[in-house]
């Protein structure tokens, strides 16, 4: 009945343009984004590229770049709870271990500093800006949950307090953490293990 009122047929429908697919190093380059560290700026640029693409598989390879940051974001935060927030279990033990190494280390930084200068630092401060970026790192308790530097207090011209505070946050209590470093009788380091009454 239409064709009678317009006087003819209705126009043939246009063929559907086939879109071209993306190349497969596309897809490759948004399967990197799953790589640790890499993943978050590879990611950013797939779903960039994904969606202003006008081929096909755009929005897969968009999806590959988001997917590549959330599994980042998913492994770091992951690293960052179980390694520094949450307490108990093996990850205790194991920030306690580094922070006994820690605070041994930071004697013999100390004594150094003596050595060179004819007395101890006046504070850990002092040390940090008399000595390399690591002792920097040196001077601060890895085992509590907000970084603190560890409490340090010359005694005079020839002894020193150097303690990791514990988890109460108070000097000179049973959890302290003291430097395992033998000072024997008549020695010259002035590491004072227990405090004088």
């Amino acid at each position: 009945m239409a064709d009678d009122l317009t006087g003819g047929s209705a126009p043939p429908a246009l063929p559907a343009i086939a879109r071209p697919p993306l190349p497969g190093g596309y897809y490759a380059f948004g399967c990197a984004s799953f790589v640790p560290l890499l993943g978050i700026f590879v990611g950013a640029i797939a779903i960039a590229i994904g969606l202003s693409s006008r081929k096909k598989g755009g929005k897969v390879l968009a999806l590959l770049g988001a997917g590549g940051i959330a599994f980042s974001v998913i492994l770091y935060g992951s690293l960052f709870y179980f390694g520094f927030m949450q307490r108990g279990g093996v990850y205790d033990g194991l920030r306690a271990q580094m922070a006994q190494s820690t605070i041994n280390a930071l004697v013999p930084q100390i004594e150094f500093y003596r050595l060179q200068h004819g007395t101890y630092p006046p504070s850990l401060d002092a040390l940090r800006k008399a000595s390399s970026a690591q002792s920097m790192l040196m001077t601060f308790d890895p085992s509590s949950l907000i970084p603190r530097p560890f409490y340090y207090e010359r005694i005079g011209d020839d002894h020193y307090y150097l303690r990791g505070v514990g988890p109460d946050g108070k000097v000179f209590t049973g959890d302290d953490l003291v430097p395992n470093v033998d000072v024997p009788d008549g020695s010259r380091i002035g590491l004072l293990k227990q405090k004088a009454h």
